[in-house]
């Protein structure tokens, strides 16, 4: 694999030691170059093995058709509508949210097999491990939420909007993947050993289920209900119902009202804490 080296001062012995650009903007080429280098290695990783790629991807169809044909019989959406259509959305996000353990495991690994410590002795840019694991997992989720859109169609859900709305839904869904890559990544740099990466697999399900995905929360209990309204995932969700036009999306709450506004201001809050961590962490990982 090859990195893209920034210029190198000359010292005695015509020993070259890499020193960063001194421009901003050379910095940021350098960065882009070492991060798109980074991103290669990542999904080149995953087109060698296939297998685990398309096992990733018949997950979220299974859920599709567990929702929509065994339990979407049973469900009504309040006010009215047909049930596969208002799930359909919130499968959606759920999977995005569930690739957090696929990204923390990524990272884990990484740094168990000494992976990370070499990047960090090579002449690279600090940020480009972290971004580069950023952009291929946003690749793969990509693909991922096609491949549920097409899966949505098959069993009855459609969108009831133009071309701009769709789209801006779909942006929303991955702007939420985007920020919680962040937090994938920041969790990985952080912890270490099998148990943890489990226990924050096992965090996805109460962060999921928690939320409108499936239920409307004016269903639950007034105080989960609540809890489920601010749940970044919710706003998203919401959103992306009323994107679409799908049924179910609304409430009487304030962030239920500004569910597009929110879906837009959670995943950013969420990137500007956790994008700057990860840079650090890397940085500083053997402290």
């Amino acid at each position: 694999m090859s990195t893209t080296t920034a210029p190198a001062d000359h010292t005695a012995g015509d020993t070259a030691v890499p020193t960063a650009p001194p421009t901003g903007a050379a910095r940021l080429a350098w960065a882009v170059a070492d991060g798109w280098t980074v991103t290669r290695r990542d999904v080149t990783h995953w087109l060698r093995r296939p297998g685990a790629l398309v096992a990733g991807l018949l997950f979220p169809i299974l859920m599709v058709l567990i929702f929509g044909y065994l339990f979407g019989g049973g469900m009504t959406v309040p006010g009215g509508g047909d049930y596969r259509e208002f799930m359909i959305p919130g499968m959606f996000a759920m999977t995005m949210v569930f690739g957090l353990g696929e990204t923390v495991t990524a990272v884990v690994n990484d740094t168990s097999r000494g992976v990370t410590d070499r990047f960090r002795s090579m002449p690279m840019a600090s940020s480009a491990v972290v971004v580069g694991r950023c952009a291929a997992d946003m690749l793969k989720s990509a693909v991922t939420l096609a491949v549920l859109v097409g899966s949505g169609l098959l069993v009855g859900w459609q969108w009831h909007g133009g071309a701009g709305p769709t789209l801006a839904a779909l942006g929303l869904l991955l702007l939420l993947r985007f920020a919680l890559v962040w937090v994938g990544i920041y969790l990985g740099l952080l912890v270490k050993g099998d148990s943890v990466v489990t226990t924050v697999q096992t965090m996805e399900f109460p962060l999921g289920f928690l939320s409108n995905a499936f239920v409307a929360t004016a269903t639950m209990p007034v105080w989960l209900g609540a809890v489920a309204d601010w749940n970044p995932m919710s706003s998203t969700v919401a959103a992306a119902r009323e994107l679409f036009g799908n049924p179910g999306w609304g409430g009487e709450s304030w962030i239920a009202q500004n569910a597009v506004l929110m879906a837009v201001v959670w995943p950013l809050l969420i990137t500007a804490v956790f994008a700057p961590l990860c840079v650090h962490r890397f940085r500083h990982l053997e402290d």
